[in-house]
């Protein structure tokens, strides 16, 4: 007798993903079904490939399923179509006009920080004030001259800012918090799953960012309470995200600022602008 293992070995690439994808919604066939408009009998057909999907059904149940742009292409794929979804680097000529609004963007929350993400955290643009105030934590270690930096290594690693986070465990618990939902939510990436295992094992990790509480709704902003020598901040981090629905590169960027909590850090950071 054939096992369940063996079962889902042998469906057809698209019809693996398309009910990996469902599962991990947490969707029933019937649930999928009357969201894409498709009937049950059809939808299993296509899951364990009696029936052989269009272009125009792999997009819909896609659509339905919320799948992340990246893995609807590799969707496509499956059921044997081109991408459809196309993936832009930032430094391209036809992006010129968009990374001089980003770069207009970050400037305008000056002299607050504000840095440009990629989806796993990577900086790969910062406002003039960044360096200012959040280099007064930096030095010649490892995560401060990594090429690009990734903020949340800079964040929770204790040869960057850990030894300076007042409140650490809550900012350690809030992030790794968000990233184990993204796992969980937007399926494999191999870049942000190794980040996840890296950040996991870091001296000084407490067990809730390790092993997190995924029913607690994430916090609309995250306090941030830096302190070293004399200079004390305390702030709160904001996301807008910038978002395409046609290119993946832009689905995952987004931009952090951080904005002081008190009138204290508020003055404290003109005076760093005023410095210079």
């Amino acid at each position: 007798m054939a096992t369940a293992s063996a079962d889902r070995d042998a469906r057809p690439p698209f019809g693996r993903l398309l009910r990996h994808w469902r599962r991990l919604r947490g969707n029933s066939q019937l649930a999928l079904a009357i969201e894409a408009g498709v009937s049950t009998r059809h939808l299993s057909f296509l899951e364990t490939g009696r029936s052989t999907p269009s272009r125009e059904m792999v997009l819909r149940l896609a659509q339905a399923l919320d799948v992340p742009l990246r893995e609807r292409n590799a969707l496509l794929a499956s059921a044997g179509f081109a991408s459809v979804y196309r993936q832009t680097q930032l430094d391209a000529p036809e992006m010129s006009m968009l990374r001089r609004m980003l770069d207009f963007l970050l400037e305008q929350h000056a002299p607050f920080p504000a840095v440009l993400l990629d989806r796993c955290w990577n900086l790969i643009g910062a406002n003039s004030a960044t360096g200012r105030v959040l280099g007064r934590f930096a030095s010649p270690r490892e995560p401060w001259t990594q090429t690009p930096m990734n903020l949340m290594r800079l964040t929770l690693h204790p040869q960057a800012l850990q030894p300076f986070v007042v409140n650490f465990d809550e900012v350690a618990t809030e992030l790794l918090t968000g990233l184990h939902r993204k796992a969980a939510s937007d399926g494999a990436d191999p870049e942000r799953d190794a980040l996840l295992a890296e950040l996991t094992s870091l001296p000084g990790i407490p067990e809730s960012g390790v092993v997190p509480d995924l029913s607690r709704p994430p916090n609309p902003v995250m306090p941030l309470h830096l302190k070293r020598d004399d200079l004390e901040l305390r702030l709160f981090t904001a996301v807008t995200q910038i978002a395409s629905p046609q290119d993946v590169t832009l689905e995952g960027l987004r931009i952090e600022s951080f904005m002081p909590a008190d009138p204290e850090s508020e003055a404290a950071i003109r005076r760093l602008a005023r410095a210079g």
